[in-house]
């Protein structure tokens, strides 16, 4: 009898799961990586072709050293990507990202559950100590989570990106281990 798991958990949240990506995954995210909804909120703004996703998923696994890029999951689901980026091992240092591709699942909570998750990971399995991202200004979703999450605002890079024929500021971010660990608690009792 076959002993094969069907459905890989890496890290499990309240809401989410989040997994390893997989081949299969391609065409889900170059059709994220396409829409012009889901990228105005990105550093993304040039065409990806099926092609150049499998390029960049086989990247991933040379880079593991330095990034580490998960799907997140609901109810079996493929909703986006978040992952830790630029690890520095010295400095115990990383940035976060995340996509949710699937705009209905937008402002309800997933990305809250997936960043929790993946900062425990980040901080108490990798001994990260402090952890950054950055939000284009108008993405409020994406600051308040961050924010419900224990990252601080740093400061702002004026008129740092192009989009829509607009220039606009980049808000920077970032949470330590010890200032993190209290919404942890409290994300726990939740």
């Amino acid at each position: 009898m076959d002993e094969t798991p069907t459905h890989v958990v890496f890290l499990k949240g309240k809401k989410t799961t989040l997994r390893p990506l997989e081949k299969k995954d391609i065409p889900l995210l170059t059709k994220w990586i396409n829409d012009p909804e889901v990228t105005k909120y990105l550093c993304a703004y040039l065409p990806m072709s099926i092609k150049d996703e499998e390029d960049w998923f086989e990247n991933l696994s040379k880079r593991k050293q330095i990034d580490i890029v998960l799907g997140i999951e609901v109810d079996g689901k493929l909703i986006g990507t978040m992952g830790v980026h630029g690890i520095s091992w010295k400095d115990r240092a990383a940035t976060t990202g995340a996509m949710i591709g699937e705009k209905e699942y937008w402002g309800q909570g997933y990305g809250t559950d997936a960043k929790m998750q993946l900062l425990n990971y980040a901080f108490n399995t990798l001994n990260l100590h402090r952890i950054a991202s950055s939000v284009i200004e108008f993405n409020k979703r994406s600051l308040n989570y961050s924010l419900h999450c224990g990252y601080k605002k740093e400061g702002v890079r004026k008129k740092r990106f192009f989009i829509n024929g607009k220039y606009h500021d980049e808000i920077i971010l970032a949470v330590f281990k010890k200032d993190w660990l209290p919404y942890w608690r409290k994300y726990q009792k939740k």
